[in-house]
């Protein structure tokens, strides 16, 4: 993709994923996603019925009145977004490709955190960890991500989770609220979201075209492996190799839920031809209650 095209694709996003952010995500990402904490806001008169733990002896000795400290809870968080740019999100049969979508949910979640004043970052992966972007606050900052969730995938040769997982561990050492955003077509990465899930709010986010799900009956068709881009002919018509696409598939779906499951961490499920607004919308409200 050209430059030029780079940059007309990142205003149209965030013309639009903006706008969502705005008017329908902001309050509902605030419920859904509290400050953890208590920090020290100011001191004030002691009143009957205050807690005498909280009274600050130092200021009251110098004014000889009582005076007790109020704590606010700390409303800034950091938003990560661990984010899948292998070659199997090159696809789709309906309105988008999986790709076009995760990064419009990527930018709304992110527009979303800096409208609340938190800090955003990434981990972009695919075989290999392929970008890391510390946690700022700014558009600015968010239109980087955008550009860089546009990169060129044809170079991607698979997607390790496992990897991106361990690299997130290493370097957020704070707690964040953590979006896996991916077709999840991977695996061997329970015990890497277990220990990420101990120190981050982690949610996982799939997205999946209903095509993937089952091999139609169609015959010889040329396949081509999104992954590695390895190019061979199969037999659609053959019931076996139909079961066995199948159970490939089901296998890792299967372990994306167990995973997240045991890890205790939420998942999102968005087919491409569903409405990501809607089904974001019930994950915040779910998460407020």
């Amino acid at each position: 993709m050209e430059t030029s095209d780079i940059l007309k694709k990142v205003r149209q996003i965030e013309i639009k994923t903006k706008g969502l952010s705005k008017h329908i995500f902001s309050g509902e990402y605030q419920s859904a996603f509290k400050g953890r904490g208590m920090s020290f806001s100011e001191v004030r008169d002691y009143q009957y019925g205050d807690d005498v733990r909280n009274i600050d002896w130092n200021v009251t000795a110098r004014t000889g009145d009582p005076f007790v400290k109020v704590f606010e809870e700390e409303r800034e968080l950091t938003l990560m977004l661990v984010v899948d740019l292998s070659r199997s999100a090159l696809f789709g049969t309906v309105n988008q490709f999986k790709n076009e979508i995760i990064t419009e949910i990527c930018a709304v979640l992110a527009f979303s955190a800096i409208q609340n004043n938190d800090k955003v970052g990434a981990i972009l992966f695919a075989e290999n960890v392929k970008k890391y972007i510390p946690p700022k606050k700014g558009k600015k900052h968010i239109l980087r991500i955008i550009r860089e969730l546009l990169h060129d995938r044809s170079e991607a040769k698979g997607t390790d989770l496992k990897k991106a997982l361990g690299y997130l561990s290493n370097v957020q050492k704070k707690k964040a609220i953590v979006f896996v955003v991916s077709d999840f077509l991977t695996d061997d990465y329970l015990d890497d979201l277990r220990l990420a899930n101990k120190r981050h709010d982690m949610i996982g986010i799939r997205i999946f075209d209903q095509r993937e799900e089952t091999l139609p009956n169609v015959g010889l068709i040329r396949a081509e492996d999104a992954e590695t881009g390895g190019v061979k002919i199969i037999d659609s018509a053959s019931k076996n190799v139909r079961e066995a696409y199948n159970a490939w598939y089901l296998n890792h779906i299967d372990y994306f839920k167990n995973c997240f499951n045991q890890s205790k961490a939420d998942t999102i499920n968005i087919r491409t031809d569903e409405d990501y607004v809607k089904l974001l919308m019930k994950f915040f409200k779910k998460r407020a209650h």
